[in-house]
């Protein structure tokens, strides 16, 4: 049984930071222009840590995998992403970048941001399967993002609400969003924010009988098409509904869509609301990701209820 442990790095990881990333990068083919990462040393890791922290990674108390951070605003850059040879293939690449993603949201950062080579195809492989996107090419490097996921302890259905209409804000027309959750666990009321936000017409209603209500936007913007997808038997009933008509112009809601919206379009945001322990409490957790490469080159930013 293999032994991994990812613990946040500190001036006495230094050393050890050293040693991965000069045997993983040595191990690379050399690239043009090179990497940087041989100049690496203790004097450069350890201001890094100092300033922004990073990750260490040992198998069986031995160093195997090290990252650097940079934060760049509301972004956490991932420098040196390093797997020392002798334990490729052993899950090491993936427990860091899991953790690092955790650090973001921990942070309250919206995105995690990291630079590859178009010549390493792995690398680049590895990337779109843990759900960045390339936000940018510069050269040879390619400028993968990914969004962090929102979460909120929502205490009333006003807040839910003020949530909402936050978001909308930042939304546009072409946009999805898929709605889950408990029954009653305050989807439409959910909705009710965005459609606010949004300054469409006509009181947001739970369409349950209706499947599908458009509500015309008021101020010039988009419209919101509000859907529920509870009596759906799949995808083709979905489908039937012709949405492909309004998505490029709307912003588009599917209450219920869980496993049945996801393929409407490759960026959404998937929200999930849930119910207390208490069917008595208001209280909601809320939880909002991100995906795909328009989320990837934005973010989602709610300073409603900002964790402290």
């Amino acid at each position: 049984m293999t032994d991994l442990h990812v613990v946040d790095a500190t001036s006495e990881h230094v050393d050890e930071i050293v040693t991965v990333i000069h045997h993983a990068f040595s191990s690379r083919r050399v690239l043009d222009p090179p990497s940087t990462a041989l100049s690496e040393n203790a004097t450069t890791v350890a201001e890094a840590i100092a300033q922004y922290g990073g990750l260490l990674v040992r198998i069986d108390g031995v160093p195997a995998g090290a990252v650097l951070f940079e934060v760049s605003g509301d972004v956490l850059v991932l420098r040196r992403v390093s797997v020392d040879p002798r334990h490729q293939g052993r899950g090491v690449a993936s427990a860091m970048v899991g953790c690092a993603e955790e650090v973001a949201v921990r942070r309250g950062l919206a995105r995690v941001r990291l630079i590859a080579r178009v010549e390493l195809p792995d690398t680049v492989e590895f990337w779109r399967r843990r759900g960045y996107s390339v936000v940018e090419q510069q050269d040879h490097n390619l400028i993968y993002a990914k969004a962090m996921p929102v979460e909120r302890t929502v205490p009333t259905a006003e807040d839910m609400r003020a949530i909402a209409e936050e978001l909308a804000g930042q939304l546009r027309a072409g946009d999805v969003l898929v709605l889950s959750g408990d029954l009653g666990a305050g989807k439409t009321t959910f909705t009710q924010g965005l459609g606010a936000g949004l300054k469409v017409r006509g009181d947001i209603t739970s369409p349950t009988f209706v499947i599908s209500r458009v509500h015309p936007s008021l101020s010039g913007g988009p419209a919101l098409v509000h859907v529920d997808a509870y009596r759906l038997g799949g995808f083709a009933e979905l489908d039937d509904l012709d949405l492909d008509a309004s998505l490029e112009e709307a912003v588009t809601v599917v209450e219920w869509g869980h496993g049945l919206a996801e393929a409407l379009a490759p960026d959404r945001l998937d929200i999930v609301v849930t119910r207390g322990d208490n069917d008595t409490d208001e209280t909601r957790e809320l939880r909002i990701t991100p995906v795909g490469p328009r989320w990837a080159a934005s973010g989602v930013r709610i300073s409603a209820l900002e964790k402290n």
